[in-house]
Parts: C-alpha cells; sequence; structure tokens
C-alpha cells in the first residue's frame, strides 16, 4: 500500500492531468506487452504490435533496448518519465537526453540490484557518449510501435477520465474527489492506494498530479524517489474498447443490439451507473435499467449500491463472452485491430 500524506496546504495543490503523457504511456504499454494481462483491453493492440514489429527490425531492436530499462514488473528509473506539462513527446525526450551523469549512475544502480545490465550502460551520460542518443531514438520508435495505433483512444479514454473527476469536483470538491477514486481510500488526512509494495509518500505542501493512463493496468504508479514532483499515475475508469463492438458480430445476434451495445460498455469501464449506461448507449434511464437487469439474471453483469448509485461490472463470463466475440472477428476481419 502506498499512503500519500496531505497538509492542508496539497489539498489546494491537487491537480488532474489533462491530457495523456507520452513517456508514461508508453512505460506502461512495454510493460503490458510483456504480459498477458487485460486480453479484453490489450489483447488485439498486443497481436497487432507483434505483427508489425515482425516485419520492422528497427522497432524490434528499439524494443528490445527499451526492455532493458522497463521491466513487466518492479522498479523502472525515474528518469524515463520527467515531468513535461507541455510540449508532448519531443520536449519529454530532450528532458529524457538532458538527465544529469549522477542522477541516471543512482537510477540504474538501483535497476542493476534487480536484474543485470548490459555494460554500455555505465557510460550512460559521458563527455562523446552515444548510447543516451540511442536511446532517446529507441524510446521515439518504441512511441511509434506501441502508441500511435491506439492513440486516439488514448486520448479519448484521457479526457473521459479528466471530465468525470472534473464533474466529481465540481459537485462534491476536494473530499469527493479523492473519495471517489476506484484505487485508493482517502482517510483524512492520508490516500491509501493499492500498491505493489508498502511505502509512505509525505507531500510537504508540493500537492499532488493525478495522471489518469489508458495502458496503466489495475493499480497506480509513481515516481520512486519521493524527491521528486508528486505524481500518481492510475487507470482511466472507462477505457474505449474499440475492438470490441457488437456491430456485425455474434455477440449482437445472441442479445440483440440494445443488449449487446449495454454489455460493452458496461466493459469499457470497471464500473458504471446506470445512467452512465444509458448515456452512452443513447436510451433512456427505465430501458437502461431494465436491459442490465437482464445481463444481471444471465450473469453477465453484476451491480451492487453504492451509495445512491447502482454501480455496474462485467462479470467473468460476460468478460469471456466479449472476448470469445472479439477472437472470432479478429481471425474473419483483417481490418478488425488497433
Amino acid at each position: 500500500m502506498l499512503r500519500i500524506h496531505f497538509t492542508p496546504l496539497d489539498l489546494q495543490g491537487i491537480r488532474v492531468a489533462r491530457r495523456p503523457d507520452p513517456l508514461w504511456e508508453l512505460v506502461c504499454a512495454a510493460c503490458r506487452l510483456g504480459t498477458d494481462q487485460g486480453p479484453l483491453e490489450f489483447g488485439a493492440w498486443r497481436r497487432g504490435v507483434i505483427e508489425r514489429t515482425a516485419r520492422d527490425p528497427e522497432a524490434r531492436r528499439a524494443l528490445r533496448l527499451l526492455r532493458t530499462f522497463v521491466p513487466p514488473a518492479g522498479y523502472i528509473p525515474d528518469f524515463l518519465t520527467p515531468s513535461v506539462p507541455n510540449g508532448g513527446l519531443p520536449a519529454a525526450l530532450a528532458q529524457v537526453r538532458a538527465t544529469p551523469r549522477r542522477r541516471l549512475q543512482r537510477e540504474l544502480g538501483v535497476l542493476a540490484v534487480a536484474r543485470p545490465l548490459p555494460a554500455w550502460t555505465t557510460a550512460l551520460g559521458r563527455p562523446g557518449d552515444r548510447g543516451m542518443g540511442s536511446l532517446v531514438r529507441a524510446l521515439e520508435i518504441s512511441s511509434r510501435a506501441l502508441l500511435e495505433p491506439r492513440w486516439g483512444q488514448v486520448r479519448r479514454a484521457v479526457q473521459e477520465e479528466v471530465d468525470l473527476r472534473a464533474r466529481t469536483l465540481l459537485d462534491g470538491g476536494v473530499r469527493a474527489l479523492l473519495g471517489s477514486l476506484p484505487f485508493a481510500r482517502w482517510q483524512a488526512p492520508v490516500l491509501e492506494v493499492d500498491y505493489p509494495v508498502d511505502r509512505d509518500l509525505h507531500l510537504e505542501g508540493r500537492g499532488l498530479l493525478l495522471l489518469p493512463s489508458y495502458f496503466c493496468w489495475r493499480r497506480p504508479t509513481a515516481l520512486a524517489d519521493p524527491e521528486l514532483g508528486p505524481v500518481l499515475v492510475h487507470p482511466v475508469t472507462a477505457r474505449p474498447l474499440g475492438t470490441v463492438t457488437p456491430e456485425g458480430g455474434g455477440l449482437e445476434r445472441l442479445l440483440g443490439r440494445t443488449r449487446a451495445t449495454v454489455l460493452v460498455q458496461v466493459a469499457r469501464g470497471r464500473t458504471r451507473t446506470t445512467s452512465e449506461v444509458a448515456r452512452a448507449v443513447g436510451i433512456a434511464l427505465p430501458s437502461a435499467s431494465y436491459q442490465l437487469a437482464v445481463l444481471r439474471d444471465g450473469g453477465l453483469v453484476a451491480s451492487h449500491r453504492e451509495g445512491q448509485f447502482v454501480r455496474h461490472s462485467v462479470t467473468f463470463m460476460g468478460h469471456r463472452l466479449l472476448g470469445a466475440d472479439t477472437a472470432r472477428r479478429t481471425e474473419t476481419d483483417p481490418a478488425f485491430g488497433p
């Protein structure tokens, strides 16, 4: 668990990033590529990346170099994800290239404890060394290979998350915002976050940046160095599943157009309220409630009350049904994919 300690000043300094961070998305995408996590969300994307890189030796080399610094789990050097509010990927890559050698040595030393590093990494940052240029180039090429095919969906998912958090803040204030985060529990003045290791982060007046991420999965991540600007990278609540649509598939024939669309919309978020489903599908609230009840009776959707709302999520059986429909259409439709 990660315990983030707030002061009154920190509560005034909570921010939500308004757009995806390309290097955080790249690092998280590299982690997803090396696992089988999220078969519904990332399965088609993984297959597409593997197929494209099989035909692109430069991309394969870049991804191999990236994996040197980004293991599927565990410590990842902070210098790979600098804080660059504006300027996009070019500005972020310039910041990586300018990382001081002392910091490189320190962070790579931590990484080397967990896994052996190639000898050339010890020269990174020295005058005349070309390794940093190769690393930055590999980040750029890997971004094209991993992110470009799905960047439109990444942007939409982050925008939906920003809109959701903004509405929560406007309706209920900072307490409601912190209390609404599905991966954390607000126990004033501490935010307890689901996290792979046990640690404490004292903000000490610096505030906190909430950074929604499409490729972040299940639980948030953060910078390892507590002296750096505090940022909490967390999964988006709703992930647009462009690779799962009921149109023209067996799912629609089995469930009917409206009910299949309702199931897909519920799958696009960890949980969805009845009103959110109704708005997303474009049907009346009573109709959405009825369709959700039928799906719940069929074991495809689970529902639970949370305050004044009823939240719905797709069950394992529902995900299996969606996944089977996706796999069938992936095999028969060459245009289907990320």
